[in-house]
């Protein structure tokens, strides 16, 4: 299992100069690895093949180009290969129907990271304060509010400077044990979960539990504040470097905040049960929608669930993704399907006479599908905790008389009466 450490950096501005000059090295190698790159046909071999023949020019290239030699062996070497890991994002969001162009030179800005592979890096003890030790580079004090475990290897270590300035170190571990997880038929009802995620509500999930979505509204009014400043300021000028720093701090505060929130509710969701389902959603079709594109944006699922996953891969908890359409469309007690616009947000069978929030009522319907999806041997009443509370499962009156034939499947929009949904425009509430 592969994830990372991430520490912050608290360098001298002498260091600060070299990390620069190291950083800006690296930047130069790269693009002069590109160009060679692109001068080599696609007929001589895969990308990879391709990318090594550039890699093993290294030698060469460091008989007249005297900074080559102030960089460790590694570092250039990982610069090179960074070509095959950009193409291979490109190849990535190509499939998922993203327009790509082709690569670029990188410009200073754009590049802001290098990395050390393998090897030419170590932690050291200098007068109680936590340094690491860089080839080639120096000593440079960390903070590490953490240990990384003894039986975790460390693979690589990449130093990033954000637009702010900070520099930071990620260590890229490979953890070999990884805890057993259950057996799916040795799994109880209480102990799985499905979710189901939103803007209004951030999530809910079929224990009844309504996460309030992050308030950031104030962050947002600072950002745009900053912004027009900046705006107002002469391109280049010291003026202008201040308030781009301002502006860059805003960014990061609202990054810092939401990512926050989410590692905050993976990392409960992972630890207290042993099989998580959720929705595969695709963002890109909805973030093509002319509304309500930022809130979708802002809610940052994907990021969400690529947390959650390696967090149950980290706790031996099965995670499960299940196919969205039709979740909250189907009622969660008779399964009839009913039409419902987004801005339909109760679900009200009339079939049954079930009523709940339409979140709520998708929720235990994506339980119930992430079941099946987990080809559990037995017969399992998933349902019985999101039905168990009113509001999130039967109603508590008898169920209304309907017109309905017996056996209907789907119910038109037009037959369904909405009491009233609370706007999508509203803003959410901060959460206590």
């Amino acid at each position: 299992m592969h994830y990372a450490y991430r520490f912050r950096l608290k360098p001298t501005a002498e260091q600060r100069e070299l990390l620069d000059y190291h950083r800006d090295t690296c930047r130069q190698l790269y693009n002069h690895a590109l160009t060679e790159f692109e001068q080599i046909p696609e007929s001589v071999g895969t990308i990879n093949q391709r990318v090594r023949q550039v890699r093993d020019q290294l030698t060469d290239l460091k008989d007249w180009w005297d900074e080559l030699n102030d960089l460790y062996s590694t570092v250039a070497q990982a610069a090179v290969m960074r070509i095959e890991d950009s193409i291979k994002a490109l190849s990535e969001l190509k499939g998922k129907g993203y327009n790509v162009g082709s690569l670029n030179w990188k410009a200073p800005t754009d590049f802001r990271s290098f990395t050390y592979v393998q090897s030419g890096f170590e932690f050291d003890k200098k007068n109680g304060q936590t340094v690491l030790s860089l080839s080639k580079l120096t000593e440079i004090p960390i903070e590490c509010h953490r240990d990384i475990p003894d039986e975790e290897t460390v693979k690589e270590v990449t130093l990033k400077k954000e637009p702010t300035g900070e520099w930071y170190a990620s260590f890229a571990v490979d953890d070999k044990v990884e805890p057993p997880k259950p057996s799916l038929e040795e799994i109880d009802d209480d102990d799985m979960v499905g979710i189901d995620v939103g803007i209004l509500k951030y999530a809910h999930d079929t224990d009844g539990a309504a996460v309030e979505s992050l308030d950031l509204s104030e962050e947002r009014d600072k950002l745009e504040r900053e912004q027009r400043n900046l705006s107002r300021k002469e391109h280049g000028s010291n003026n202008w470097e201040k308030k781009r720093q301002r502006v860059a701090e805003c960014h990061q505060q609202i990054k810092r905040k939401r990512r926050d929130f989410l590692h905050k509710l993976s990392n409960y969701y992972a630890r207290e049960y042993e099989l998580v389902a959720v929705e595969n959603l695709d963002v890109k079709e909805m973030l093509e929608s002319p509304r309500n594109s930022r809130n979708t944006v802002s809610a940052a699922w994907n990021t969400f669930t690529d947390l959650l996953e390696y967090k149950c891969k980290r706790e031996g908890t099965h995670f499960v993704e299940v196919e969205p359409a039709g979740t909250t469309k189907e009622c969660a007690n008779c399964g009839v399907e009913t039409d419902k616009p987004l801005w339909v947000r109760g679900h009200s069978c009339p079939a049954c006479g079930f009523e709940a929030d339409r979140d709520a009522n998708a929720v235990v319907r994506l339980r119930l599908t992430g079941s099946k999806r987990g080809a559990f041997a037995t017969a399992w009443n998933i349902l019985s905790r999101g039905l168990s509370q009113p509001g999130v499962g039967h109603s508590e009156e008898t169920p209304v008389e309907t017109a309905l034939p017996t056996g209907t499947a789907v119910v038109p929009a037009k037959r369904v009466v909405e009491p009233g949904s609370p706007c999508l425009k509203e803003r959410a509430k901060a959460s206590e």
